[in-house]
């Protein structure tokens, strides 16, 4: 059944009536906090798609207005504007009572909540809907989603890029098409509460260090620049006044302890707190904070990063990460204070299913199957079966699903009325032991922009390289829209030996951002959340970032069913890569996808791999200071 993007009517749908802020910022740079908004624009939209409102006004930031050739607003353009502080108020009486849509809404939330935040005040909004994380639900077969690829595919003429006065105008007719096509399809929209907030506060960059870690303080040795300092416990001299010391002598000032911590320094080494604990099993010596004083005085010249680096055939050799196999590690439980960290334990292997013995024939290649009903591990080793027949296995219903199988229970799923008028191909599990040679079901679809999916489909270990190692790649996660539990994704940047070198390397809902930038997480929806690592800005000592998934509460895996993640150089590009992943009944944590060096370039596995203990247990494995 064919969906026609041309005049696509506002839908009806009770759930879909809402006000609606449609709003476009352009920046000096891409990080809320650090940079500042340039132009805005912002349309107002009543329940029935009627438009209520409009304002558009360039902003003079006070600083570089940054990529010029981007937006085109140089200094002189932006020199007579308005401040935000003189708009603030126009602006917030447009967007107060009403749900914020914007082309990944993140991005244009958070630059608002800090200009907001600077004169004093907070985004009037509680909800906002992002359409690039809608029209991921939807999955429209168009070559990405970007803002002026699905203009097209909607019949929404776009001007001028970049601009934003006119994009907020195509976000209006994207918007109409988007929601058209999601109550076609019959899904819950993903909006995402955000209550205002007052909190935000300007980027603050932790102060790098320059030199390269020359391993651990010798008894009765002197400290070398680069060395990692961790300090725990009360000082005598103010903490602030100690690291501003630290930081200028050339060393680097850690937040936690592991492996890679060179001294802690305590003055009440018998204290119970977790970075002692941590140090005592690491190894690591400690000084008492006169002593450290006293070495702070002949600090010896350290190795600066960069020096004997890649480029010699000694670090490319060195660099070469072997390749593991796909053999889970036994998981080990989280062992109790005062014991070492837990290594990260890795998914249980089960013993395979009827459905996963047979070999892979490729009869369903090009297809995109959705699974409903049966046990967890029935509708698990129904996924696994799809994906060695060759098709990707969804989570959610979209205009991509070609075909639905339906396991005992499936038949009381809610999406059965709408699957049933949408004339897609149902089956029973036995399909998948000998699926029939019938044609293709017509996956539901507009009818234009027709794209065919040429995403690589990964089963759990599968490796790919990343072809370009100088951009930002993004993994997405998304699960089953009716989920009931709260799920977390986060990143961990790790060094060589699979620790973080500071709690800073632990990118979670609460630090949603490396402080250098190069590892971001995104929340579109309530069932999607995304990381976006900067592999050409990453320091070298980042060996690898793994991207996990948590569940808050009592919840387990058999709860939330399969986590898919999608694979995109950049955000909205054409999906690269996908797998859908599923952990074992009891588990709360799932290790999603590891991106790691491999000589000179970059690899990204899809992992799949779980255990029973919280996020907490996870992150200490990994070296993160976890209070008790």
């Amino acid at each position: 059944m064919a969906l026609s993007p041309s005049n696509p009517k506002w839908p009806a749908l009770p759930d879909y009536f809402h006000d609606w802020a449609l709003v476009d910022v352009e920046t000096s740079g891409l990080r809320p906090g650090h940079d500042r908004v340039l132009s805005l624009a912002v349309i107002t939209l009543d329940g029935h798609g009627r438009q209520t409102g409009e304002f558009s006004t360039l902003l003079n930031p006070g600083c570089d207005p940054g990529p010029v050739h981007i937006h085109g607003l140089t200094p002189a353009r932006l020199a007579d504007a308005p401040t935000f502080e003189e708009i603030a108020p126009r602006v917030g009486a447009l967007l107060s009572s009403r749900v914020l849509v914007a082309h990944n809404a993140q991005f244009d939330y958070d630059f608002l909540a800090h200009e907001f935040a600077r004169v004093r005040s907070w985004v009037p909004v509680s909800r906002r809907l992002c359409t690039l994380a809608l029209n991921r639900l939807v999955a429209p077969t168009t070559p990405d989603l970007k803002l002026g690829t699905l203009a097209a595919h909607y019949g929404v003429h776009q001007e001028r890029a970049h601009d934003a006065r006119d994009d907020v105008r195509v976000l209006s007719g994207v918007l109409r098409g988007s929601l058209s096509a999601a109550e076609h399809l019959g899904l819950p929209l993903p909006l995402l509460t955000c209550p205002p907030r007052q909190d935000y506060k300007p980027y603050v960059p932790k102060t790098p260090c320059a030199y390269r870690n020359p391993g651990r303080l010798r008894v009765g040795g002197l400290l070398t620049q680069g060395m990692k300092v961790a300090i725990t416990g009360d000082t005598r001299m103010s903490r602030e006044e100690l690291v501003a010391r630290s930081v200028a002598a050339g060393l680097n000032m850690m937040t936690s302890v592991s492996g890679q911590t060179s001294v802690v320094v305590t003055n009440d080494p018998g204290a119970a707190s977790g970075k002692l604990r941590r140090a005592a099993a690491e190894g690591v010596p400690l000084v008492d904070e006169p002593t450290y004083l006293r070495l702070l005085e002949d600090v010896q010249p350290g190795q600066a990063k960069g020096t004997a680096r890649a480029g010699t055939a000694e670090h490319r050799r060195a660099a070469k990460k072997p390749e593991r196999t796909t053999t889970a590690r036994p998981a080990p439980a989280p062992a109790p204070a005062p014991a070492p960290a837990p290594s990260i334990p890795v998914q249980r292997a089960t013993e395979p299913t009827a459905l996963e013995t047979r070999a892979d024939d490729r009869a369903l290649a090009g297809r995109r199957i959705l699974v409903l009903g049966g046990t967890h591990e029935e509708a698990a080793a129904a996924r696994s079966r799809v994906v060695a027949l060759g098709a990707s296995a969804a989570v959610n219903l979209s205009a991509k699903v070609t075909d639905v199988v339906v396991l005992p229970g499936g038949e009381a799923d809610r999406r059965m009325s709408r699957i049933a008028s949408l004339g897609l191909s149902l089956h029973d599990g036995d399909w998948l032991l000998a699926p029939a040679p019938a044609p293709m079901s017509e996956p539901v679809r507009s009818t234009v922009g027709n794209q065919p999916d040429t995403a690589e489909i990964l089963v759990r270990g599968a490796v790919i390289d990343l072809p370009d190692a100088d951009a930002a790649w993004t993994v997405a996660a998304t699960w089953g829209q009716h989920t009931a539990c709260d799920v977390d994704v986060v990143a961990f940047a790790l060094d060589a030996h699979e620790q973080v070198a500071g709690d800073e390397d632990f990118v979670f809902y609460g630090a949603p951002e490396h402080p250098d930038g190069t590892v971001r997480l995104a929340t579109d929806g309530p069932t999607e959340q995304a990381v976006t690592v900067d592999l050409e800005r990453l320091p070298l000592e980042v060996s690898q970032v793994a991207v996990a998934a948590a569940i808050d509460g009592a919840a387990t895996f058999s709860d939330v069913g399969a986590v898919e993640i999608t694979v995109t150089r950049g955000i909205g590009a054409a999906t690269t890569a996908r797998a859908t992943l599923d952990a074992a009944t009891t588990e709360r944590t799932m290790i999603l996808a590891e991106i790691y060096r491999r000589g000179d370039g970059w690899r990204l596995r899809a992992v799949g791999q779980g255990y029973d203990h919280g996020l907490a247990d996870l992150a200490r494995g990994y070296g993160v200071d976890i209070a008790e």
